[in-house]
């Protein structure tokens, strides 16, 4: 801390966040704006995963990729770009630019222009209401943990020796693998995957189960692998890996791959390293994460958590929202329910994967889907490989959505609302959309919903007597007597 950061005269904090990425920085910022005094705690640097090496580092490098991609296959459009040259180099500055640009925003400066202290060091709890720093002890009314995860590295024989990338560390390359072998074929593997073979490295991304995203629905999963394999990326599905030797990857079935790096993109485990949550009294599951009830507080009422440390979905997004769902509960006494029922998540492969909601063939709902070739948007700008599909109750209520293709991040937006307000399908159909875009996919699958429910034997009974209502009505305006014209005064109209 500095003379700027000054403990509360009581010497209690109202909130200790620990953790400086998106949950702790949103959770302490919320607090603070309260009126609480707020110390927010960071062993490493605030900004967490997303800021050093996931949302902002990856979406750079995926544009860079996209970018080379988008030369190469301009031919399609008839515009013929000759001798793409990828410098790696140059890629990497432009990563490196990304975060320099974002960083001042969660910097200890902004942290305390908002009225939260700062303090760099190492939290660890020492009894129910208290924790050091780096030694220094620390007492606090209610305690926010946002410590985050990192990557799992799998105990395959001889991967550790091979110095195996991950999402943190593939961030400090300097030369371009040129041949990569990605373990793991979930978002992260499949997002990096794509965007080094588009960079020019050979990629091959090995997977265990049967197929690539298995968080996704098939036909998604394999438009994503048709993608990829259109890229130049080979991808080898219900294969383990069992062993690294040197410089092979060797297969369950034998088959060796010749790697210069491996990348290890197989999930990612909970961060609670010396934070004493035992002293503190705070549960874990089996798997070590923070067990939290539906308010996100722990079995410690004086804590609570939020972010990937809780187990939740691991995003930004959830972190953030979560952070300040926490934060509200603790300092201000309310019992607010963490969302955990429409949340969003994109996959940013190209095309991209964007769902909300309940999957296709859930229980008791129906499905309505609209192929990108029929979507004028996509036929333009002649990337049609992909589709729209709600997913919809008994009642017509859209209660999940999956969108494959260009931007469907952003077209899932509306979705989600729709989710999260218990919209119909009708009520989406029945607001005017902008043409010709994206949006058009899903609003076009609510008009054919609503088309087909109009068509519907009881629409039809409900219309034919409206109709015969109507044709008695201008009946009898035919048979009234018309009124006299009445003539101008003069000089009027």
């Amino acid at each position: 801390m500095t003379a700027t950061d000054r403990a509360p005269r009581d010497g209690v904090w109202d909130l200790l966040a620990i953790g400086g990425g998106t949950a702790g920085l949103v959770g302490a910022r919320t607090a603070a704006s309260f009126g609480a005094s707020v110390l927010m705690v960071e062993r490493d640097r605030p900004g967490g995963d997303c800021l050093w090496t996931g949302c902002v580092p990856s979406k750079a490098l995926l544009a860079a990729a996209s970018a080379a991609a988008d030369a190469r296959g301009a031919g399609r459009l008839g515009v013929h770009v000759d001798g793409v040259r990828v410098a790696f180099g140059e890629v990497m500055a432009h990563v490196r630019g990304a975060i320099a640009t974002i960083e001042p925003v969660d910097s200890p400066e902004a942290m305390r222009a908002a009225g939260v202290a700062y303090m760099a060091g190492t939290a660890t709890f020492t009894g129910p209401a208290s924790a050091e720093i780096d030694g220094v002890p620390v007492r606090f009314r209610q305690a926010l943990v946002a410590t985050g995860s990192d990557p799992a590295v799998p105990p395959i024989p001889g991967l550790a020796d091979a110095d195996p990338l991950t999402s943190d560390s593939v961030w400090d390359l300097t030369e371009r693998p040129d041949r990569l072998v990605v373990l793991g074929g979930g978002t992260i593997g499949c997002e990096l995957g794509q965007a080094f073979a588009r960079l020019g490295s050979t990629v091959t991304i090995v997977e265990a189960l049967d197929r690539l995203m298995t968080n996704e629905e098939p036909d998604a999963a394999r438009l994503v692998t048709e993608a990829l394999t259109g890229d130049g990326a080979t991808v080898l599905t219900g294969t383990p890996v069992t062993a690294v030797e040197g410089a092979d990857v060797v297969l369950g079935d034998g088959r060796r791959i010749v790697a210069d790096r491996v990348l290890v993109a197989v999930g990612r485990r909970p961060d609670t390293r010396g934070l004493g949550l035992d002293s503190a009294g705070v549960a874990t599951t089996d798997r070590g994460f923070v067990t939290v009830d539906a308010h996100l507080r722990t079995s410690n009422p004086r804590i609570w958590a939020a972010g990937d440390v809780t187990g939740h979905p691991q995003f930004t997004h959830v972190a953030g929202v979560h952070g300040s769902t926490a934060a509200s509960n603790a300092v201000l006494g309310l019992w607010r329910a963490a969302e955990v029922t429409a949340i969003p998540r994109v996959t940013f492969t190209s095309p991209e994967v964007a769902a909300v909601g309940l999957p296709a063939g859930s229980a008791g709902t129906t499905t309505r889907t609209r192929h990108h070739d029929e979507v004028d948007r996509a036929i333009t700008e002649g990337r049609a490989a992909g589709y729209s599909r709600l997913v919809l109750d008994r009642r017509g209520r859209v209660v999940g959505a999956t969108v494959v293709g260009p931007r469907a991040g952003e077209t899932l937006a509306e979705l989600t609302l729709a989710v999260r307000r218990g919209l119909r399908a009708r009520d989406l159909a029945g607001v005017m959309h902008p043409y010709p875009t994206w949006g058009d996919g899903p609003w076009n699958a609510a008009v054919a919903e609503v088309r087909d429910q109009l068509a519907g034997p009881v629409a039809r009974r409900a219309s034919r007597a409206l109709a015969a209502t109507r044709r008695r009505w201008l009946d009898r305006r035919a048979s009234e007597p018309r009124p006299t014209p009445v003539s101008a005064a003069p000089g009027t109209r």
